[in-house]
């Protein structure tokens, strides 16, 4: 275990320290020079799409495109470290429960199928025909399709995910809870009513001609370190940086490019932000609304674009009118100045990007906040030209893309129909779960088998005790994966462990050596190919795994699943049969770089009910969790509480115990916390402290609690009020009943708490 201790990191973001930490994470992983072999490969026109992040790719040619935590998740992949059923049947589960998170996946790749043994509560060794025959029998013998549950992670790639949503329609049923549910859901949700589409519209190119780019709540030095590469090139042609955050983040401040020669040899940096607005944690919407009031009170509007492109302005400004600035000022956590400070900023761009990450989605009012984005972009113009947009930031490599080959529990009907005509099947209708709804369902026996295709199901879930008690409920929970984790320990009555190749391995099918296509934020799909001997002979490829659970559990299918996961070119024919968007596509992926899907909203095509852009006009939200709370518990201090990353963290996958740039270091289980809010705590930093969340259910009165054990206290630049702690470690504070409206996403970044003393 790494030494612990908090100490002040005043170094930038990437640099030197980046590179260590990459050297480090070979080593630890048994594969220097494999290692950096593999890494020059990453994100190259022949090489394999990074298992990390959805940041587009700048140039496939170029001399190495990854960043510190995309070479983590590659050399975790690429590990010499094997979990054989030898090495997880040395524990019991009971035993492997007891064990941190990072120490289960750093035993490394799993080889072979496992199947869970009740009598000895360890996993053993099986046969993939006995696996498959075991799901068949469990699905089969439900009575009703919507009892099973099939979850999809955002590592999946285009062709699996096709299959696998093909697969489940075929057997009956929309269950198609995915990661979407729990982060940029309401991205989706709020975009499509507005302008049309779901997705970011912007490119690359757009970074390069944008003269001001707003970051709101985003962490790009630990979330998506390549995207500062973009931020340090605008910010050095003069464009501004805004960034809207509560904590200091050492990535949205200095960033020394690990490519830029003359920065590593001078240890040397370059700044980010032009701007930095520490707002209180949910301080987003008023923010927002405050800076489009003043847009509106300057009268800087692109007339020509609101009377041609957009619907409900006249609406959105005469309530815009009618707010007042107090509530503005108090609810975002700025003074008035400073709101009119940022609105001057952007009024004053000709060409404005809006960025943002989960530090919008897991809020309430998430989808209020994304439409009150697309608002402030509407007013001047900032949709549908050159060096302007909206940009969702999102997570996994390919949730855009599992999304848009289908995994949802809400399919379109056109999607429907043309799945049915070109596979001569009735899909069906019924709305499915979402990730919410799965986990309330396998608690109310609706749902007895869980299928997860990849992901950390019991980690990354809110109500951590209530998911639990969810999955042990299930007759079989399935879990397909390369390593083992949290999921694999809470598990159903029967439970399945299924090891798959990763992005980085050789993938051999009957027609040869297969490459599979990704999505990235931007919309760009790619193909993606291994070049590593796979970690065991007995893994398979996701698309055959799938391919061979759908040929096992529907025998009677008219879809040849074995052959179409024996040549992936011919799923991607299926692919541009159902989905228009993909004509070509087996030429198109020829080409580096790929192709980007069409994006109406960027070409000013208001694909949406209104035919226009919406203005969408919301009230200041009255019913906040802490506001509720803090009612009613006056003799304690309520916080808000905001769940995080560390850094040596990529989603629920922990590489380490580090947390470099807030200077933790063998911690993971601390609360960030303002020095005046520790003075009037009576504490001080190195206490150690119970975390408990305070939940008053919309329908009644009662103060559900739940509580976090044992964290300590490190003081921070972040405003007073607010806390920031790391996830998975406080996901049991979020309550499942609390999340956004309409997209239904857990409340994960504004939870309400109390402090006390551990012990």
């Amino acid at each position: 275990m790494n030494e612990q201790k908090i100490e002040l990191y005043d170094g930038p973001a990437g640099g030197w320290g980046a590179l260590k930490s990459v050297a480090r994470s070979l080593n630890e992983q048994g594969i220097a020079i494999k290692g950096a072999k593999t890494l020059l490969h990453a994100n190259q026109a022949d090489g394999f799409d990074c298992p990390g992040c959805a940041w587009p790719d700048r140039d496939h040619r170029s001399t190495f495109e990854f960043c510190e935590n995309g070479a983590k998740a590659v050399a975790a992949e690429a590990t010499a470290r094997r979990a054989t059923p030898e090495v997880v049947g040395a524990k019991t589960l009971k035993e492997w429960a007891e064990v941190s998170d990072h120490e289960l996946e750093a035993m490394g790749r799993l080889t072979e199928p496992m199947l869970y043994d009740a009598e000895t509560d360890r996993y053993q060794r099986t046969s993939w025909d006995a696996a498959f025959a075991l799901i068949a029998k469990e699905l089969q013998a439900l009575p009703d399709p919507n009892q099973a549950i099939f979850y999809t992670s955002g590592r999946t790639s285009n062709e699996a995910a096709f299959l696998y949503q093909l697969f489940v329609r075929e057997y009956g049923t929309n269950n198609f809870p995915d990661c979407s549910n729990m982060c940029h859901e309401p991205s989706g949700s709020g975009l499509r009513p507005t302008i049309g589409v779901g997705k970011g519209t912007v490119t690359l190119h757009d970074f390069e001609q944008a003269d001001c780019i707003l970051v709101f709540g985003q962490n790009p030095g630990t979330n998506h370190p390549r995207m500062l590469g973009e931020l340090r090139a605008a910010r050095k042609r003069g464009a501004r940086i805004v960034s809207f955050n509560p904590l200091r983040e050492r990535g949205l401040e200095r960033f020394a490019d690990p490519q830029n020669k003359m920065e590593m040899m001078t240890l040397g940096d370059s700044p980010i932000s032009s701007h930095y607005f520490q707002l209180k944690v949910g301080g987003d919407f008023a923010l927002l609304k405050g800076m489009c009031k003043v847009v509106v009170e300057r009268g800087v509007l692109d007339d020509a674009f609101i009377a041609e492109h957009t619907t409900g302005f006249d609406a959105f400004i005469a309530e815009l009118r009618e707010q007042p600035w107090e509530p503005l000022v108090e609810a975002s956590g700025l003074t008035r100045e400073q709101i009119e400070q940022a609105a001057d900023i952007y009024a004053s761009s000709e060409r404005v990007i809006a960025c943002w990450g989960m530090g919008i989605t897991q809020h309430r009012h998430s989808v209020a906040t994304i439409q009150m984005i697309v608002n402030l972009l509407l007013l001047r113009g900032n949709l549908g030209r050159e060096g302007a947009g909206a940009c969702p930031v999102r997570g996994h490599s390919n949730v855009q893309g599992d999304r848009t080959m289908g995994i949802y529990e809400k399919p379109a009907p056109a999607f429907l129909d043309k799945l049915g005509e070109v596979f001569g099947f009735e899909p069906p209708r019924e709305h499915g779960y979402d990730t919410v709804g799965a986990i309330q369902a396998m608690l109310d026996g609706k749902g007895k088998v869980f299928i997860a295709m990849g992901g950390n199901f019991a980690a990354a879930t809110p109500d951590t005790a209530a998911t639990w008690r969810a999955l042990r409920q299930c007759e079989l929970t399935v879990h397909v994966t390369t390593k083992f984790n949290r999921s694999h320990v809470v598990h159903g009555r029967q439970a399945l462990v299924l090891p798959v190749l990763g992005r980085t391995e050789i993938d051999v099918q009957a027609t040869g050596p297969q490459g599979v296509t990704v999505e990235d934020s931007m919309s760009m799909v790619h193909l993606s190919s291994g070049m590593n001997a796979p970690a065991s002979e007995h893994l398979i490829s996701e698309p055959m795994l799938v391919a061979r659970m759908a040929a096992a559990t529907l025998p009677n299918s008219r879809t040849p699943w074995l052959a179409l996961a024996g040549d992936y070119a011919t799923i991607r024919d299926k692919i541009e049969a159902v989905l228009p968007d993909f004509a070509g596509f087996n030429e198109k992926i020829k080409q580096p770089g790929g192709f980007r899907l069409r994006n109406t909203a960027s070409e000013r095509v208001w694909v949406n009910p209104a035919g226009k852009a919406v203005f969408s006009t919301h009230a200041m939200p009255t019913d906040l969790a802490v506001e509720r709370v803090a009612e009613r518990q006056r003799d304690v201090r309520v916080f808000t509480l905001t769940t995080v990353r560390s850094h040596d963290q990529y989603n629920t996958t922990i590489y380490g115990n580090d947390d470099r740039y807030r200077g933790v270091y063998g911690h993971r289980r601390v609360v960030f916390i303002h020095a005046d809010d520790l003075k009037d705590l009576g504490m001080k930093s190195g206490d150690w402290v119970d975390i408990t969340s305070l939940y008053i259910a919309e329908s009644g009165n009662d103060v559900q609690q739940r509580r976090a054990e044992r964290f300590m206290l490190v003081e921070y630049d972040i405003p007073r009020g607010c806390l920031a702690s790391y996830f998975p470690e406080t996901n049991p504070l979020v309550p499942l009943e609390s999340f956004s409206i309409t997209a239904r996403t857990p409340t994960s970044k504004s939870i309400p708490v109390t402090l006390s003393r551990h012990g």
